[in-house]
């Protein structure tokens, strides 16, 4: 009787994840189909805001991609660290001798406006700005030569009303060869962009920031308070975004697509990222949280078909599971973020699934997350340090810190 109820139950959520691959399908079809923004002629001042906080693999590359744009517009890269004994200071430094025809500055953002120190150092640039539009990304983002005339589009006057505050961007992540790596990349562009693709197809637009790219409007940034309240935050894009749509701005999609370097995590690191990425979700979105687990369709059909003793309806949809989940990688991880490792690592998707399904569970437990080396409380999405004494789990690897607001 056990086993027939639990076959009953992943049946169920197997059709239910089917339906969720279909509307996931559709999603990234409508994004492919939507009406080009106008821009012609517009290129507003852009000041890129990078925060930074040690070095990252692939840092030197990612920084001068910024720097190799094809855009008509004047645009300045700020740099902001805490202290210029920072082993990024070293870095700038070379970009700037490699690049002296930008303007490229290196600022000291010594304050600490909250336990989010990306956003206390992002706060202390803004004063500084000189563009219209400013743009915020993490260290290991690396972007294509059309990335700013991509990402400003938006703005134009003549688009859609009301005016857009805030425009962000899809990101594939770039492996370094530890399974950790692997299965960090594929869950990005099998799995989040997916979901972030649906979420806006749903919602009829987008109501939240990826940390992937920031691009906001003064009016929006002014609208909102600036970025200083954010501080208290993990999921500081989350917010972002959410804050300049309910102050009566839309959130667009842009058309283009970044790259992150995901760090060689092992199996423990890809975990404690996960799950703190997860229970950040979990208290931005809690209803959307809860209904991820109708996204697991192929693990779901997975775990029926050991239910069923592999009965051959079982079998039947588990292949059909796997058909869709497959046809969804290859639609949105190949065909829109155009990355090519999700054909070499394809065969990881059920055990990646296996994995997620697992984790998302397991992120009911606690409410605490480990980064940078802390580990926190969460509560409404706000960050409270942990008491070393009241907590003896390990901390994060150092690694753990890239990619702050995935």
């Amino acid at each position: 009787m056990f086993a027939i109820i639990v076959a009953g139950i992943t049946t169920l959520l197997t059709l239910a994840g089917l339906g969720f691959y279909s509307i996931a399908l559709w999603s990234a079809r409508a994004f492919l189909r939507r009406r080009p923004f106008s821009a012609a002629g517009f290129s507003p001042s852009v000041s890129i805001l990078k925060p930074l906080r040690g070095a990252d693999p692939g840092m030197a590359e990612a920084f001068a991609s910024h720097c190799r744009q094809q855009y008509a517009g004047e645009y300045e890269i700020l740099f902001g660290v805490s202290t210029f004994e920072d082993p990024a200071v070293a870095a700038v430094h070379r970009l700037q001798a490699d690049f002296p025809e930008h303007s490229i500055r290196l600022i000291l953002c010594p304050e600490v406006l909250g336990p989010n120190g990306k956003v206390s150092n992002v706060a202390q640039l803004v004063p500084h700005a000189r563009g219209k539009i400013l743009v915020i990304n993490d260290s290991d983002i690396t972007v294509g030569p059309h990335y700013l005339s991509r990402i400003t589009a938006p703005f134009a006057p003549g688009n859609e009303e009301p005016p857009t505050g805030l425009v962000t961007a899809l990101y594939r992540g770039r492996t370094h060869r530890s399974l950790g790596s692997k299965l960090e990349a594929l869950g990005i562009a099998t799995d989040f962009a997916p979901g972030v693709l649906t979420s806006r197809w749903l919602e009829q637009g987008l109501h939240f920031g990826l940390g992937s790219t920031l691009a906001v409007s003064r009016p929006a940034l002014d609208a909102i308070g600036g970025l200083a309240p954010l501080a208290a935050y993990l999921a500081d894009d989350y917010q972002l975004g959410a804050r300049i749509f309910a102050a009566g701005f839309r959130v667009e999609l842009a058309a283009e697509v970044v790259e992150t370097s995901v760090p060689a995590w092992s199996f423990r690191g890809f975990a404690d990222h996960q799950l703190r990425w997860l229970r950040t979700m979990r208290e931005s979105r809690r209803g959307g949280y809860a209904g991820l687990i109708f996204s697991y369709g192929l693990a779901w059909a997975f775990l029926s078909l050991i239910a069923t003793g592999f009965a051959l309806p079982a079998f039947a949809l588990f292949s059909l599971a796997l058909l869709f989940r497959v046809g969804l990688a290859l639609g949105v991880g190949v065909g829109i973020l155009g990355d090519a490792q999700v054909l070499r690592d394809v065969w990881l998707l059920l055990p990646r699934d296996l994995l997620a399904l697992g984790l998302w569970a397991w992120s009911y437990a606690s409410d605490t997350v480990s980064w940078r080396g802390e580990r926190f409380s969460l509560k409404n999405g706000k960050l409270t340090p942990v008491a070393p004494d009241t907590c003896t789990a390990p901390a994060a690897p150092a690694a753990d810190k890239a990619r702050d607001s995935a």
